[in-house]
């Protein structure tokens, strides 16, 4: 048995570390670069975590519409893979995503100036 970390991806970490440093943009692009190419079974893993880069970026910039409707998408992907995948617990990071959107969820005006609040923002932690 051995105590080695699994072999992730460069494009997976580098993409965690645009995310984690709230450079959204820069984790959609960096993750899409890996999902163009992956054929495994944690591709819509990969989509979900893409559009969650994409939901925060939009929530970021004031598109509200476009964040709701990402961030929904992005939960049936990430949804699918239960508690824990790739390293991350999914769970706990599905429940601060929520945390983050839920003023966004509950607000049913078709615009608001619903700002995101920085301590919200979930963080990628790899085990």
């Amino acid at each position: 048995m051995s105590d080695e970390a699994p072999p992730y991806d460069p494009l997976y970490l580098k993409g965690i570390e645009y995310f984690n440093v709230c450079d959204f943009f820069e984790a959609h692009e960096t993750w899409e670069e890996l999902w163009t190419e992956y054929r495994g079974p944690g591709r819509k893993y990969y989509q979900g975590l893409i559009q969650a880069a994409v939901a925060l970026h939009h929530f970021g910039n004031g598109n509200l519409r476009g964040a709701k409707k990402v961030y929904i998408t992005s939960r049936r992907y990430l949804e699918e893979y239960g508690s824990w995948y790739e390293g991350l617990d999914l769970e706990t990071f599905l429940a601060q995503y929520e945390k983050c959107f839920a003023e966004v969820l509950a607000c049913e005006e078709e615009f608001s100036d619903i700002e995101i609040v920085a301590d919200l923002i979930p963080e990628i932690h790899l085990n």
